[in-house]
């Protein structure tokens, strides 16, 4: 696997890799940025929620729940001082489906956690990870989660 990160501008780059996609890099204007991309740190909670949201759809599809609707939304804290590491995770999996059953939601997010996904592998040597389910019925045929 191989990334490359290209600087484009003042505090702007963007990012590609094997499979060939870009993403733009920036920073906030309090440290010369112009808020045109993702910032660097936030790669790693989008990654994480893409890992373990994959395994998780991966997992269900196998046990044939029938998903309709899946967010994976995750807030993290850092240490104030240099390197700013994160110091806790929270990832929270919001879901829906006819007749999704929950151990069978729970049995895919331990797996994903505790076995499959690198990136929650990684991330755990220096944060503490939690996680929820939420299991979600649409109002209207609309989904409103906050």
């Amino acid at each position: 696997m191989e990334a490359k990160v290209s600087w484009k501008s003042r505090m702007s780059f963007t990012g590609t890799a094997d499979s060939g996609f870009e993403a733009p890099l920036g920073t906030v204007s309090a440290v010369g940025g112009d808020e045109d991309g993702f910032k660097p740190m936030e790669l790693f909670l989008i990654g994480l929620a893409g890992c373990t949201g994959m395994d998780v759809m991966s997992i269900l599809s196998k046990k044939r729940q029938e998903v309709s609707f899946f967010d994976i939304k995750v807030q993290a804290e850092r240490t104030e001082t240099h390197p700013r590491v994160f110091t806790r995770i929270f990832v929270e999996y919001v879901l829906s489906g006819p007749n999704l059953d929950l151990a069978a939601v729970e049995r895919a997010v331990e797996l994903s956690t505790t076995r499959y996904c690198p990136g929650q592998a990684m991330l755990s040597k220096t944060a503490q990870i939690e996680s929820k389910i939420t299991i979600v019925e649409p109002e209207n045929g609309e989904f409103h989660i906050n």
